[in-house]
């Protein structure tokens, strides 16, 4: 009965210290799945689970199974932030076109109408034989010239808007000197620097030669330098 009781009790204990190690063993793994799996919830996924070979067929293909679920679940969230910051420039670019459009074509609406006006009078005036002089038509003239050029340049522009709600306006990229193309525009703005009093020193004599729209970047350096012109 003694032997008995020593067996059993020996028993007893080597069954529960097998037990508690192989439970140990099954839930170990399992429980870093579940960590895993509650850091992609917070959508963290930097961690992964650690293949370990004496884990169970199951544990290990459930294991890969979560790797590449957060793999695929972090690409997919990538792919979708990407697409709603694009989204969200979109909207934006197209509010600032139609605030601009709107603006723009309320101006030319405005303006258009003095140089309509002027070309009116001055060409009803030539039909009604008023200037009879070669002084007085040569001033109507140049001033009905003067007027149509201004219509002009305001329906390019509105042509450059259209250009530009559509896409339609391409950079016609060319290879050409920046530093050039940079004293070209500070010499051609002398008169209105000499007028305002500023002085501009450009010294630089390396080429620098780029790739770009040649027309569009002489737009950007011109209009640098006129706002610096207005607010000096």
């Amino acid at each position: 009965n003694r032997f008995l009781l020593f067996a059993g009790a020996a028993a007893i204990v080597a069954s529960i210290l097998v037990a508690f190690f192989t439970t140990r063993h099954i839930t170990k793994p399992l429980q870093q799945l579940t960590d895993i799996s509650k850091r992609m919830v917070d959508l963290d996924f930097n961690a992964k689970y650690e293949s370990d070979q004496s884990n169970s067929y199951e544990v290990e293909e459930l294991g890969n199974h979560i790797n590449r679920l957060s793999e695929n679940l972090e690409r997919t969230i990538s792919e979708l932030k990407t697409a709603n910051v694009e989204l969200q420039d979109d909207i934006e670019k197209k509010i600032q076109i139609d605030e601009m459009r709107k603006e723009f074509l309320s101006n030319v609406s405005h303006e258009l109408k003095t140089p309509l006006a002027l070309i009116q009078g001055y060409a009803e005036g030539l039909q009604e034989g008023m200037g009879e002089e070669k002084e007085s038509r040569d001033y109507y003239c140049d001033v009905i010239v003067d007027e149509a050029n201004k219509m002009n340049k305001m329906v390019k522009q509105l042509l450059t808007l259209s250009s530009l709600e559509s896409g339609n306006d391409k950079p016609v990229m060319d290879r050409f000197n920046l530093t050039e193309l940079v004293r070209g525009v500070v010499n051609a703005s002398k008169i209105l620097l000499e007028q305002n009093e500023i002085q501009v020193d450009f010294d630089a004599q390396t080429p620098v030669y780029v790739w770009a729209d040649e027309f569009k970047i002489e737009q950007v350096v011109t209009n640098y330098l006129s706002n610096a012109i207005h607010h000096i």
